[in-house]
């Protein structure tokens, strides 16, 4: 993920320098030094100790971009934060609720920008769609039906994904961090109720996944995500309102809406998208809001508690203070 972040961020060479990587690996360090020189650009330095970076480098960094694996996002992000860089950081934004709540408060704290780089969020599909459910246009919302479906368990064993202490979790954290975070996006408000059930399928974590849950509106949720498809990587959402129903991905890949049954959905127009450093760019100059907060990562993270509380009672019920 980093070297596509940085193939992205390349192409942007007169707004941005990279000045400096924090890659423990030596190998993975000379993969992402090809990527300078096949773009005629000298690496930058490999500064594997990210406290070390901080202080070897302070005065000469405006942001960091932290793609580590999601154990180690909320200290990175603090301390990135702490001196004095805007952050723009990779999903999910933390293991919990309790680390949202603290990244929170140092944002506010430190007065800096931190940016959390759901692609879903960050697409001028989910834009569009919350601006409209939000404008109450539609009406209130209903229902939120969400299905997520990849091969995930094959492709991911062996590596840190499976990790539970790394990881923080399985499919439904990883790539389904996709699904919650735009569900949560979508409804805008946060859970009061969930039950979940989690199956491991005989792997370290979970790669099947069933969540029931009801917001603080009444309004109704289920989310569905399969890690052990066929090989594939998709989704649909579905959000019912009481004047039409909105379909989109968990990416924003597209937004359609329909009006009557015996009518087909007819496409949203969306601006084109900017990517992802790009807008984290626009977040910095005050140039565009905040389209992903870590507000929103706080609604997640209390969803993906509630969630391991429940799976941990075999479904039963859990409120969410």
């Amino acid at each position: 993920m980093a070297r596509q972040h940085i193939r992205q961020m390349l192409q942007l060479k007169a707004v941005t320098h990279i000045t400096v990587l924090c890659e423990p690996s030596e190998a993975m360090y000379a993969e992402a030094a090809k990527l300078f020189v096949e773009a005629g650009l000298e690496p930058p330095p490999n500064q594997p100790d990210l406290a070390q970076l901080l202080k070897d480098y302070a005065g000469q960094l405006d942001a960091a971009f932290i793609i580590t694996p999601h154990a180690y996002h909320h200290d990175q992000t603090q301390a990135c934060l702490e001196a004095g860089l805007d952050v723009l950081l990779e999903k999910p934004m933390v293991m919990n609720a309790a680390e949202a709540q603290s990244l929170i408060e140092t944002r506010d704290r430190t007065g800096r920008v931190l940016v959390v780089a759901f692609p879903g969020s960050l697409s001028p599909q989910i834009r569009a769609a919350v601006r409209l459910l939000r404008s109450g246009e539609y009406g209130p919302i209903l229902n939120i039906s969400g299905v997520l479906w990849q091969n995930w368990g094959p492709n991911t064993t062996g590596t840190w994904r499976q990790n539970p202490i790394l990881s923080g979790g399985g499919f439904l954290f990883d790539t389904g961090a996709h699904l919650l975070n735009t569900v949560c996006d979508l409804a805008g408000e946060d859970f009061a109720e969930v039950a979940a059930w989690l199956d491991q399928r005989g792997r370290p974590v979970e790669t099947l996944a069933v969540v029931m849950g009801r917001l603080k509106s009444g309004a109704l949720v289920t989310l569905n995500a399969c890690g052990e498809a066929i090989p594939s990587c998709a989704s649909d959402v579905r959000v019912f309102c009481k004047k039409a129903i909105l379909y989109t991905g968990v990416w924003g890949e597209n937004l359609d809406v329909q009006f009557r049954g015996d009518e087909p959905p007819r496409p949203i127009p969306v601006p084109p998208s900017i990517g992802v450093w790009e807008q984290f760019l626009a977040v910095r100059s005050g140039d565009l809001p905040n389209p992903c907060p870590p507000e929103v990562g706080l609604r997640m993270s209390r969803l993906w508690d509630a969630i391991g509380d429940s799976a941990a009672q075999n479904g039963a019920p859990v409120r969410i203070a």
